[in-house]
């Protein structure tokens, strides 16, 4: 599993939150899984940067790396929209425990986030061989 780091900080924080924190459902089954979600994007990003996807973001700077966060942020919040709807139709259908609700949808939301992430954040760039053009 890719983001296996991530899904540990995300289950983690959401176990809690949920258990310490929160007592309501809005707390419970919105805010908790939010924030969440933020820590282990950030983690997430991290591992990404450092180890999967490290051969692709070589020689970047700071506002680079700030720019492709706020990208991978972006792409990431689509899919925790995604993750939430899920995780809500799954608790209304069995009445589980978030937690557990969450693990199932982020089992779904999870190929979606790597794919943007292997297809749109980290993608391949092409690397011209301008050796090939000189006539010799």
């Amino acid at each position: 599993m890719i983001n296996a780091f991530g899904t540990i900080v995300d289950t983690v924080v959401l176990w809690a939150f949920s258990t310490f924190v929160f007592e309501k459902y809005l707390g419970d089954y919105i805010i908790a899984p939010l924030i969440s979600f933020e820590c282990a994007l950030t983690a997430n990003y991290i591992n990404s940067v450092l180890f999967i996807w490290k051969d692709r973001v070589k020689g970047r700077s700071r506002k680079g790396h700030l720019r492709k966060y706020l990208i991978y942020n972006a792409s990431c919040s689509a899919v925790f929209l995604t993750k939430m709807v899920i995780l809500l139709l799954i608790e209304s259908v069995t009445g589980w425990n978030v937690v557990f609700c969450n693990l199932a949808a982020l089992c779904i939301s999870g190929i979606l986030n790597f794919c943007l992430s292997e297809w749109l954040i980290f993608k391949k760039r092409k690397i011209e061989s301008y050796a090939s053009d000189k006539p010799e």
